[in-house]
């Protein structure tokens, strides 16, 4: 396979939690990177700090042959105007998520492939395991492919990142599975969860404290060990109480009720209401969205974990 990186510039825009992984492994895996950051800002200094290059998005889009798109969903389409003419008309652009290639209008360049690149972790995990010699899985998808060989530069753009192994999807899947992943288990139906058994446990009259360490701390021992056995090998691993209990009590959470939800969520990620109902909220600023992260980091949850950490000459 002809190498579509070597002896090329790649431009990695957006320094964030997925940036800044981008650009370390990359540049590890010796190619030359430039970043593209907001003047000013604490990305650029970071930025600044670990030795790259670091222009304004326009600036390092313009160096490179290839231009991973690392921004936030929400900020993409209100900066594309000022970024495409700044991109060779060959230019190829990778994608780590694949929500802005299925819910905007984006224009690309009229020569260039549009990949998708996506590692199944944060890119703190992705950076850890490159770190230790080791890889993360990850998806892969052509979105527009004027080359002929879309398919080996996303390959080739993974295998450099640290992502193995990977699995050739669409953007279309990528995009309702990973946002269905968040939102009903990794991070809507998880939080919620946790809140709700702790709020059940206090109103019955059970401290706080024992609450918190029941139901939000320990769940990073049970996650290690579904992580490590799977699902069947994490049961075959608790006690008889704890599987009993499992068995009989967890479709009760999760029954006929949950499952309608369940579907209900899928399909308005499939038919684009989620999308529409996210650019309302950012439209007006993310009013909404704000206000209810700060009244969730004042839960007494919080307060119970503080107690705890503290009690262990941790600060949290």
């Amino acid at each position: 396979m002809t190498s579509r990186l070597a002896e090329r510039t790649v431009a990695v825009l957006g320094f964030g939690n997925q940036g800044e992984a981008h650009a370390l492994n990359l540049r590890e895996a010796g190619l030359e990177v430039v970043v593209g950051a907001r003047p000013g800002g604490d990305a650029e200094a970071r930025s600044r700090a670990l030795g790259f290059c670091t222009l304004d998005l326009a600036g390092a889009a313009s160096r490179a042959a290839v231009v991973a798109v690392l921004l936030p969903d929400e900020a993409v389409p209100g900066l594309w105007p000022a970024l495409t003419p700044a991109l060779a008309p060959d230019a190829a652009l990778v994608f780590a998520h694949g929500y802005n290639l299925l819910y905007s209008a984006l224009s690309f360049p009229a020569d260039g492939d549009v990949v998708l690149v996506s590692p199944t972790g944060p890119g703190r995990v992705l950076r850890a395991l490159h770190e230790r010699g080791e890889t993360l899985p990850g998806y892969l998808a052509v979105h527009v492919d004027r080359s002929g060989a879309a398919w080996d530069l996303a390959a080739e753009y993974a295998e450099r990142l640290g992502c193995a192994p990977v699995w050739r999807t669409t953007v279309r899947e990528e995009t309702e599975v990973d946002l269905f992943g968040e939102q009903a288990v990794l991070c809507g139906g998880l939080n919620a969860l946790l809140a709700a058994a702790f709020e059940t446990l206090v109103e019955k009259g059970y401290a706080p404290e024992m609450a918190y360490l029941e139901c939000v701390h320990q769940l990073k021992y049970l996650a290690d060990l579904l992580h490590e056995r799977g699902l069947a090998g994490s049961r075959r691993s608790i006690s008889a109480t704890a599987l009993f209990g499992d068995l009989t009590r967890g479709p009760r959470v999760v029954g006929e009720a949950a499952r309608r939800e369940l579907r209900a969520m899928l399909e308005e990620i499939q038919n684009g209401a989620f999308a529409r109902q996210w650019a309302g909220e950012v439209a007006k600023g993310k009013v909404w969205l704000e206000e209810r992260v700060e009244q969730a980091a004042r839960h007494p949850l919080e307060e119970a974990r503080r107690r705890v950490l503290e009690a262990g000459g941790e600060r949290a």
